[in-house]
Formats: structure tokens, sequence, C-alpha cells
């Protein structure tokens, strides 16, 4: 699932362009800086950007392969995105944003097999031919309470000028709800990061989403100096990681799979308080997260007696009914020194159903490390490290040893193991707003199992803003 993970209001905007991640600024509110008297707001902005991403890897070893195993022989894939942003000012406190994504490629193994999925640029709608999508279409009104002020740079999916401090913003249409929830300053954007998908996102949370990552609902942020509260309710589709009806209008070329599920019935709700703090001048954000989702979903243990029963070709999805899928999260960003930051995120969520949009993961966690290139002079640059693991409850470990498949998983045995990565890239700038980098991965238990792996994945990419 693509993400574009540009905050697009409340306390942060991480510029797309930039990888320099001092995060100086965030224990007010990380993009803004508090100000005097109101300056002129920005009237509309223009903005694209490309990201193109070459992954690789060479055969592991597999005692089986199921029917969402990841390819065990090697190969290499690449993903293109193109997107045209552009945004107006309707009235005071309210912009309308909309934004234009063409794609184009393939994830390693045809994005099946690994849940912490190597390309955060990749999803399951893989296309040999450019496809495209209206992945934003939204209002923003912010409503000021007075006080003092800070400034709002111009952004991808922001207009600059000045906000209060002390204020209410609603934002109602289409986005990623990863533009609003669970961000992190050093691990949040796959086009300027990390690129493995447990690193851009809580991989415990199976957040609202189309199969390409956007979907619609609305969202409100409370923000005051040192904390927001923010709550959303968004849309959810009618079949397992797949197109909403939204997408029947804004994907092009059209796609009849695209539906919504009832609209007061599948459904996805969250809600974050962020914190922000500075210790010994060094500022540093905790958010916790909390989630309840409603859709269609097929219980674990009622899909694996008919498996059991039936062997694994049997229709388990006959027992799919309308349940709730609860969790929780935890998302941690640090500045050790100037120039050196540390992250960390954790997760969990009740796992007795399938995962409906992200993946089939229960139980989550990450660490990291990003330094940025000033401490060698070279101020654009970014260096990081990090780990992540992911785990699943019996019931789900019992539906995939039955043959059982879900969004990723699904080998038709399981020899159980939490899924464990390690990533590191180093992102360097060429000229201004273009930057390239090197990437690698190293996953041992794909999918969970034991019986297939390690895998070293290669990458590199290109990226370029303006």
């Amino acid at each position: 699932m693509k993400r574009n993970l540009k905050i697009i209001s409340g306390s942060v905007a991480l510029a797309c362009a930039s990888t320099t991640l001092a995060v100086a600024d965030v224990s007010t509110n990380s993009s803004a800086s508090v100000v005097g008297p109101p300056s002129n707001q920005q009237n509309w902005n223009f903005h694209v950007q490309n990201t193109d991403i070459v992954q690789g890897y060479p055969g592991f070893h597999s005692q089986y392969s199921g029917p969402d195993s990841f390819a065990a022989g090697g190969q290499t894939r690449e993903s293109v995105s193109l997107d045209l942003m552009a945004g107006v000012r309707l009235w005071p406190g309210a912009e309308a944003h909309v934004d234009g994504m063409m794609w184009q490629g393939f994830g390693v193994g045809n994005a099946l097999g690994v849940e912490g999925f190597p390309n955060g640029e990749a999803f399951r709608l893989g296309t040999g031919i450019p496809n495209g999508n209206i992945t934003r279409l939204f209002i923003r009104q912010t409503i000021g309470f007075g006080g003092e002020q800070e400034n709002v740079q111009d952004d991808d999916l922001d207009l600059a000028g000045n906000v209060d401090v002390s204020r209410l913003t609603v934002t109602l249409g289409r986005y990623s709800v990863k533009d609003i929830f669970d961000n992190n300053a050093y691990a949040n954007d796959a086009r300027t990061q990390f690129m493995n998908w447990g690193l851009m996102a809580n991989e415990a949370w199976d957040y609202p989403a189309d199969a390409i990552g956007y979907t619609t609902g609305i969202a409100l942020e409370l923000n005051q100096p040192k904390w927001t509260l923010r709550y959303g309710f968004f849309q959810m589709p009618a079949v397992q990681n797949s197109l909403t009806g939204d997408d029947a209008v804004f994907k092009w070329p059209y796609d009849g799979s695209s539906n919504d599920g009832p609209f007061l019935r599948d459904w996805g709700m969250v809600t974050e308080l962020e914190h922000r703090y500075a210790i010994n001048h060094h500022p540093g954000i905790i958010r916790l997260l909390a989630f309840l989702n409603h859709a269609n979903m097929a219980d674990y243990s009622a899909a694996t007696a008919i498996l059991r029963a039936d062997g694994p070709n049997a229709d388990w999805q006959v027992v799919r009914s309308y349940h709730f899928k609860y969790g929780f999260a935890l998302n941690w960003e640090q500045e050790l020194a100037k120039d050196v930051g540390v992250f960390s995120r954790l997760g969990w969520n009740d796992d007795r159903e399938e995962g409906w949009v992200f993946n089939d993961v229960g139980y989550a966690g990450s660490v990291g490390l990003s330094i940025n290139g000033d401490l060698w002079h070279r101020p654009g640059d970014t260096f990081g490290l990090a780990g992540l693991a992911n785990g699943i409850s019996k019931q789900a470990q019992e539906f995939f040893g039955a043959g059982g498949t879900g969004i990723l998983a699904g080998d038709g045995n399981l020899n159980y193991g939490w899924e464990k990565i390690i990533e590191t890239y180093y992102d360097f700038q060429i000229w201004k707003t273009i930057h390239a980098a090197v990437d690698y991965q190293y996953i041992d238990n794909p999918a969970y199992n034991r019986d297939r792996g390690p895998v070293s994945v290669f990458g590199a990419r290109l990226h370029w803003e303006f």
C-alpha cells in the first residue's frame, strides 16, 4: 500500500524534499515557530513529486510455498509514483487540497509473503501500465481560539500562513489516515526515509484505507501548546484489501471492484493523544493511539474449523460476518543530540479477526536511529538504522497453519516464529530537492514462517520534488 505520509495539520509538517531531521521545533509544533502579529496568508500553491524505487533479492531457502508466499526464486521489481498537488485558500481558515497520483510497477514477490513489506511505495494493485487516482481531495477548516501564533510553512498539503497555537482543525474529504495519525519525524515516509511498511506505520493498526492507502472521512484535531488530541471516522472497503466506492470515480482506468460497505456498518475510528516535551532542550514527542474497526471480517477460530474439516481448499470465507477489531499503539520520537534522534513504535490488537485493509499483524514493535549528515558536513543527507518485529495470536497461527490466507500471509502451512526485520539506508542530496538513496533489509521468518528465509532485499531510490 502506497502512503505519502505528509502531516497536513496539527503539530508537524515534514518536508518531503528535505531529509534534514533536526526536530528542534517539535516541542512546540515541529514545522512551526512562534511568531508575532499575523503575516500575509498564502492563497494557493502547487507541488510535484516523483519517486522511483528498485528492489531485488537473491533466491532464499524455502521448504515449501503457498498461495501467498514470498517468491523464493529471487527477482527484481520497480515502482514509480508521480504526484501533482495543488492547494487554494477558500476563505479565512479554510483550505482545499487535491493530489492527483500516477503509479506504475510492482513490489518484489508481488507484494505478498512478508508482513513488514520492504517497499512502502508498492502495494497489491501492481500494474505494468500507468494508473491514475485522485488520492486526496479534502477541505481543512482551522478555527483559532486566539493568543499565541505559529507559522505553517508552504508544503505539499499546507498553505503558508500564521495560525493560532490554540485551535481546532477539521479535515473532511479523501486522504490518507496516515496524513494525520501515527506520524513520526524519523520514520514516516517511504519516499524520503525508511522504506519498510513497518517503519512508516504501526503494523498492528489495521487502519482504514483502500488498496492504495486512501479513504474518505473526517478528522478533528484540538491543538494546544504542549499537546494535541485527534479523532477520526473513516469508511472501509466492502471487500478485504480492495478499492472503496470513491475509486469508481477517482481511479483510472475504471475498476469495477470499487465498493464501500454499508456506511453505518463498515467503518474505522481512531483517536490519538500527542504530548510534546523537551529533555535538556532536546525535544521529544509521545503519541498514544486507540482504534476500533467494524467490518465483515472472519473470526479466525471459525475459519480454522472449516479448513481443518474440509481441507485447505475449503471456502472458509462463508464465516465472515460483522465483527469489531480494536487495538492500541504507542509512538515515540526523541532527539538525543543535535542531528541524532531515536524512535520507537509498539502496537497490539485483539487479533481474533482477520486483517481487513493493511496486513495480518497482531503485535508489532520497532526501534531505530536517524542521524543527519551535518555531522560529516553533508546536512542534506540522512543515515538510518532500525529493527522491527511482528507477531500474531494463537488463533491466527492456527488459521495460517491450517492453510488460510490473509492480506499478505499464506504459505499453506506454518512453523511459527516472530517475523524480524532490520533495515538500514543512506539518503544523500544530489542537488537541492533531488535525493537518491541506497537501502538494505534483512528479513527473518517472512510471514512468521521459520521454514522460509531469511531474505536479503537490496534497494535504491531516486526522489525529487518542487
